[in-house]
C-alpha cells in the first residue's frame, strides 16, 4: 500500500479474505454459525479481527480500484476522501496483523501466550513477511525504477529479522521465568519434543539463513527469493509451534 503496487495489494486482499476466513471457519465447531463470532467486539479479539478483515476488504478494495481506475476523477472522490479510504484500510490492516496475538495474550491459563509480546510478534512477523514478498515481486518489476527503495526494503527486512529474534528471545525468557507451565513450554521448544523444528526451522531457516542471505547476497535475486521462502517457512512454523507448546497452568492448588 505504501508503494502503490496494486497487484500486490490485490494479492493481500485475496489471501486475507480466502485463507484467514477459511481457517476461522474450519476451526469453528459449527461452521454454519461462524458468523456469530463477529457479534462480540466489546469482549473478543476474534470478533474485532473478523470485523477488521471486512473493513480491510472493503476499503482496501476501494483503494485498489482507485489506483487502477482513477476513481478520484471518475467518481469525484477527491484527495481527502481517497486519503481517508487509505487511512481506514491501513488501520484495519494493522488490526488484522495483530488481533490473533491479542487474542492469545488474553489466555491467562497459558503462560507462554499470556504476554504483551504476542501481538508484537504477530505485528513484526507480518511486517517482515510483507517486506520480503514485496522484495520478491518488485525486484524485477516496479522496484527497478526505484533503486533507493530496493535498498531501503532490503535493509528494513534485515532489521525486522533482527527484531523478530529479540522478540522471540524476550518471549522465551519471560515464559521460562514466569511460571512452571511457561518453563515447560520453553523446554518443549528448546530441549525436547519441538526443539528440532523450533531451532531448525523458526530460528535457522526462518531467521539466521535469511539474514545471512540478505546481508551477503543482497544484490542477488535468488538469494532474496530463498530468504523470503525461509522466512515464510519460519513464520508458519512459529505460529504452529506456539500453539502446540502452550501448556495450561493449574487453576488452583490443593496443597495444604
Amino acid at each position: 500500500m505504501l508503494f502503490g503496487y496494486a497487484p500486490g495489494m490485490l494479492a493481500g486482499l485475496l489471501i486475507t479474505n480466502i485463507l484467514k476466513t477459511y481457517f476461522h471457519v474450519a476451526h469453528m465447531g459449527v461452521p454454519m454459525k461462524s458468523w456469530r463470532a463477529m457479534l462480540r467486539p466489546d469482549r473478543s479479539w476474534i470478533s474485532r479481527g473478523l470485523i477488521a478483515i471486512m473493513v480491510w476488504s472493503a476499503f482496501g478494495g476501494l483503494h485498489v480500484l482507485n489506483l487502477w481506475f482513477d476513481l478520484e476523477a471518475a467518481v469525484g472522490f477527491g484527495p481527502i476522501v481517497s486519503g481517508l479510504i487509505k487511512l481506514i484500510a491501513m488501520a484495519a490492516a494493522l488490526v488484522v496483523m495483530t488481533y490473533q496475538g491479542f487474542a492469545m495474550s488474553h489466555s491467562t491459563a497459558i503462560s507462554l501466550w499470556s504476554t504483551g509480546l504476542m501481538p508484537v510478534s504477530s505485528l513484526v512477523y507480518s511486517l517482515t513477511a510483507g517486506t520480503m514478498v514485496t522484495l520478491v515481486f518488485g525486484w524485477n518489476g516496479f522496484l527497478t525504477e526505484q533503486p533507493g527503495q530496493l535498498s531501503l526494503l532490503s535493509n528494513a527486512a534485515l532489521m525486522l529479522l533482527a527484531v523478530i529474534g529479540v522478540v522471540l528471545l524476550s518471549l522465551l525468557h519471560a515464559a521460562y521465568h514466569g511460571s512452571p507451565g511457561g518453563r515447560t513450554s520453553v523446554e518443549l521448544l528448546l530441549k525436547s519434543r519441538y526443539a528440532k523444528w523450533f531451532l531448525g526451522v523458526v530460528w535457522g531457516a526462518g531467521l539466521i539463513v535469511p539474514a545471512l542471505l540478505l546481508w551477503a547476497g543482497s544484490g542477488s535475486y535468488p538469494a532474496v527469493v530463498l530468504a523470503a521462502v525461509g522466512m515464510l517457512a519460519g513464520y508458519y512454523a512459529f505460529r504452529l509451534l506456539i500453539f502446540k507448546a502452550g501448556v495450561f497452568e493449574p487453576i488452583m492448588s490443593f496443597r495444604p
